[in-house]
């Protein structure tokens, strides 16, 4: 079976199967989900380009096979502290919904994690913490193996800001 199909073949028994894979992060001690469907691939930290006049969140730009692609620090944008980047240290490239169109973003993340099937049943509202902390690029919690995963909703995530920023 070729990678296409078997890509395809996998989402179809995921979507039947009423769960959604979601590939995990840590990011300051927290594993943090997001729809595997949107990963373009999983890179190693390497240095960026600087851009002037760009937020704090935003490391710089690679070239992705002839792709300009902008790096962001989720650290952060979560308005987390910064760490020094380390062997785990990876970027997680994404490919985002913008304006219609699709925009490839990286994002620079503790560690990777795991891949796991999360299901409707699973999935917990994000529960109103009283406007302190921004819940907007939540788009819940799960459960999953006595853990709390938070899933992300990226397209909110990066196209509120980032991708305005760029």
């Amino acid at each position: 079976m070729s990678t296409a199909i078997k890509q395809n073949h996998a989402t179809d028994m995921q979507r039947s199967a009423g769960s959604d894979q979601y590939l995990t992060f840590i990011l300051a001690g927290e594993e943090y989900g997001i729809d595997i469907l949107r990963v373009q691939e999983i890179r190693g930290w390497e240095p960026v380009t600087k851009i002037p006049n760009t937020p704090e969140y935003v490391l710089g730009v690679i070239n992705l096979r002839g792709t300009v692609v902008p790096i962001i620090d989720l650290r952060k944008r979560f308005g987390l502290p910064g760490v020094e980047f380390t062997a785990t240290t990876v970027v997680v490239v994404v490919k985002v919904e913008h304006q219609k169109t699709e925009r490839t973003i990286g994002m620079v993340v503790d560690a990777v994690s795991e891949v796991y099937n999360v299901s409707a049943e699973t999935m917990r509202e994000t529960p109103d913490l009283g406007g302190a902390i921004s819940t907007d690029y939540i788009k819940g919690l799960a459960t999953v193996d006595e853990k709390m995963i938070i899933l992300l909703d990226i397209n909110l995530l990066v196209n509120t800001g980032v991708l305005a920023d760029v």
